[in-house]
């Protein structure tokens, strides 16, 4: 396990905001600098599991990592069968990661996100974020996230539960992600609380959970759910291959 929080900054925001594509936002980058011009004017959006969701695209590096973003639908698309697709592809020498952004901001509640990919055993510089966040700049660093990764470190953990900032000390807890390939992912976020789990959805056993109810849940800001895949740092796979994940569907459940 990595020594400090250096070694595995989660969103990989050391020296970028997230510039959230297609959103319409005002966001900065570390130093004041504007972030760069989207791929389009009118950003791309998707159909999935019965929501509108905007294709993130950039053509110049941006957080996380910083990466390129491509909004193609040979990095994001939705098969005939309704599951998502996310892929990390390589082209004219750059390699570019996808992300989608729900136009719709649920609030509290259940968000559980069914993957369909084993996401245990890939490359250390790939990154699956589940999460939340916000374009309100004064709630940027309140976010949720379940995430896959080991960091750049093959000896890491692959997957961990956070809530943002992660370097506070209880904010964050790392597990391992089995070799399954159909798995459910979901935190339920109530005002004082955020309770997470993950389980094998073909035997229905418990891989792992927690809940966190210290100082810094967020409030509600119109944080959107969002899923990404990603290079820690933008170093390239080491296979120098193309890397994929299928996502079946998203739920977001209102508290009762």
């Amino acid at each position: 396990m990595p020594s400090s929080a250096l070694d595995h900054p989660p969103l990989g925001r050391r020296g970028f905001l997230r510039a959230a594509g297609g959103m319409g936002a005002a966001v900065l980058l570390a130093g004041g600098l504007a972030a760069p011009a989207a791929e389009a004017a009118a950003p791309r959006t998707i159909a999935f599991s019965g929501r509108t969701w905007t294709v993130k695209g950039y053509k110049s590096r941006v957080g996380p990592g910083p990466n390129y973003f491509s909004s193609s639908p040979n990095n994001v698309w939705v098969d005939s069968s309704g599951a998502l697709h996310l892929k990390i592809t390589k082209s004219a020498g750059k390699w570019y990661c996808a992300e989608v952004i729900c136009n719709e901001a649920p609030g509290y509640g259940t968000y559980r996100f069914s993957l369909d990919s084993a996401v245990g055993g890939w490359d250390p510089s790939v990154v699956l974020g589940l999460f939340t966040w916000s374009d309100a700049l004064a709630y940027h660093n309140q976010e949720i996230d379940i995430e896959f990764a080991r960091w750049g470190s093959a000896a890491n953990l692959n997957a961990q539960y956070v809530v943002q900032p992660y370097d506070t000390v209880g904010n964050m807890v790392r597990f391992n992600e089995p070799a399954a390939t159909r798995t459910l992912h979901s935190f339920t976020w109530r005002a004082g609380s955020v309770a997470f789990s993950s389980l094998d959805r073909d035997t229905g056993g418990l891989i792992s959970g927690w809940t966190y109810s210290g100082g810094d849940v967020p409030v509600f800001a119109g944080a959107n759910p969002r899923m990404n895949l990603w290079l820690f740092q933008g170093r390239a796979p080491a296979s120098g291959k193309a890397v994929e994940v299928v996502i079946s569907g998203f739920e977001h459940v209102p508290l009762v």
